[in-house]
């Protein structure tokens, strides 16, 4: 398992559309991804997931995969959350 704690910097954080993009590159890989605010963890590849979270910009994330491809997996949603577009 691969996991890395993360800052949102998208200025409007992981909503709508920024979430969409998120759950799209997430079901390109075949591992378990899952992302976790404070108590809460969801599915990151169920845009509902995500929205539920309501993650704002500034807050902090667990991003998390187990698969054959975790670690591509993380680096690339990654690159997503600390985006700062």
């Amino acid at each position: 398992m691969t996991e890395r704690t993360l800052e949102v910097k998208l200025k409007s954080g992981l909503q709508a559309r920024q979430a969409a993009l998120f759950v799209q590159e997430a079901n390109r890989f075949s591992s378990d991804i899952y992302l976790e605010k404070g108590t809460r963890k969801v599915n990151a590849k169920s845009i509902m997931g995500i929205m539920s979270l309501a993650i704002g910009r500034g807050v902090e994330v667990t991003l998390s995969a187990d698969g054959h491809d975790e670690e591509e997996a993380v680096e690339a949603l990654s690159g997503i959350i600390e985006d700062e577009n």
